[in-house]
């Protein structure tokens, strides 16, 4: 296949190439650069294309590794593009928070797990430890649809939970500050 008959048929999928490329960017640039560099690197190793296969899956091949391998260099060098208009690159790395927060209301949740009744706790908990419905199922030695309708009914009940909880915690500060004022 010519270079002329080979860029002639990169040109008839150009517009799927496009599509794909905003589809994993989903941004407009960002498309436009995948786009260019599947193009230059399909052009580059024409040679490793066998001729009576299917361009278009190589082509999406190559940008999806391009993808991939932007995607890891970037989340590697952990850094954030800043917005303002000086547009500097931020280093990311290395920022502590404090989780303190996040550790209450873990142990809020487990206290509340706690409070479920064992019907609905234990294949809750098992299915928040990863098992299938199916291994749960047979490790109870109860059907598939009641392990579901259990799991189920435990999360409405949690979710129940926790509103009655922060609702009361939004209403006392709400009192609070009506008594402050």
């Amino acid at each position: 296949m010519s270079i002329l008959e080979f860029n002639q048929k990169i040109d008839n999928i150009s517009q799927y190439l496009h599509s794909f490329a905003l589809n994993l960017t989903k941004n407009s640039e960002d498309a436009k650069d995948l786009y260019q560099k599947t193009t230059y690197r399909a052009l580059i190793n024409k040679d490793k294309f066998a001729p009576d296969t299917n361009l278009k899956a190589w082509l999406f091949t190559i940008m999806k590794n391009i993808f991939i391998n932007n995607y890891r260099k970037k989340v590697k060098a952990n850094t954030i593009m800043d917005s303002t208009t000086n547009m500097y690159y931020l280093n990311a790395g290395g920022a502590e928070h404090n989780q303190g927060e996040t550790n209450i209301f873990i142990k809020e949740l487990n206290d509340m797990i706690a409070q479920l009744d064992d019907s609905l706790r234990v294949p809750f908990n098992l299915h928040y430890e990863g098992y299938k419905y199916q291994e749960i199922a047979d490790e109870l030695n109860l059907p598939l649809g009641t392990i579901k309708s259990r799991i189920f009914f435990a999360r409405k009940e949690l979710k129940k939970l926790i509103k009655d909880r922060y609702n009361n915690i939004f209403d006392i500060r709400l009192k609070d500050k009506k008594k402050a004022v």
